[in-house]
């Protein structure tokens, strides 16, 4: 994992989102409950991470662009 999304986790973290490892490396990222996006756990998409970014912003997550 980066060092990126060691801080992304920390700030999700802090602004009240769940964070949960799946069985396949990946990582779910839920608020009150209700899944929101799943952050990948390879960077072999070069989208993956924006479209992450994308979702989390809609869930009210804030980080800068």
């Amino acid at each position: 994992m980066s060092s990126d999304q060691r801080k992304l986790e920390k700030a999700l973290k802090a602004q009240g989102f769940e964070v949960v490892p799946t069985q396949n490396g990946h990582k779910t990222v839920r608020k009150n409950g209700i899944r929101v996006t799943t952050l990948p756990g390879t960077a072999s998409d070069h989208r993956s991470m924006k479209n992450c970014l994308a979702a989390l912003r809609r869930a009210e997550f804030q980080w800068p662009r």
